[in-house]
């Protein structure tokens, strides 16, 4: 189960790799500036996973309306993030949690998906300026995507 609603987001620094270099990504910084969305999903390079980042991609003008900053995090590396973002024209800030720390911290460990390893859940969170959870979701199985109407009204609230 995810951490639950009205909980202190645990902050976070990881890694997203730009046309720079690597650059790091503080959770923390987004506190009493802008509300945080949260996507985590499986893996880079599944049907899945593409399909979610490339519909944010195309919304994420309704998320900066309503003043939220989003990233999508994932246990893949920045570099590969990077490439599948590039090869798919996904526009949402990607950020390795490649050590899964995050995933644990949020509690959104997905164990042994396919066969292949541990990755995160597929999940979505809502942190407000306060750097508190307004909205927390994890999805029944990796095949299913987050209820982002709610993630919005979340938003909205």
């Amino acid at each position: 189960m995810p951490i639950s609603v009205g909980t202190k987001a645990p902050d976070f620094t990881l890694k997203t790799k730009t046309a720079d270099g690597l650059k790091d990504i503080k959770l923390s910084d987004n506190f009493g500036k802008k509300q945080t969305v949260l996507l985590f999903f499986p893996l880079a390079y599944t049907g899945v996973c593409t399909q979610e980042m490339c519909d944010v991609t195309g919304g994420l003008g309704s998320f900066t309306s309503l003043d939220a900053e989003v990233y999508a995090i994932s246990v893949d590396s920045p570099f590969s993030q990077e490439a599948w973002a590039k090869q798919n024209a996904i526009k949402v800030t990607l950020l390795s949690d490649l050590n899964k720390t995050v995933t644990k911290a949020y509690q959104v460990l997905f164990p042994m998906l396919a066969g292949v390893g541990d990755t995160s859940a597929r999940a979505a969170f809502v942190i407000g300026k306060d750097g508190v959870v307004k909205y927390a979701e994890q999805t029944p199985t990796p095949k299913d995507l987050p209820n982002l109407s709610a993630v919005k009204a979340a938003l909205s609230k």
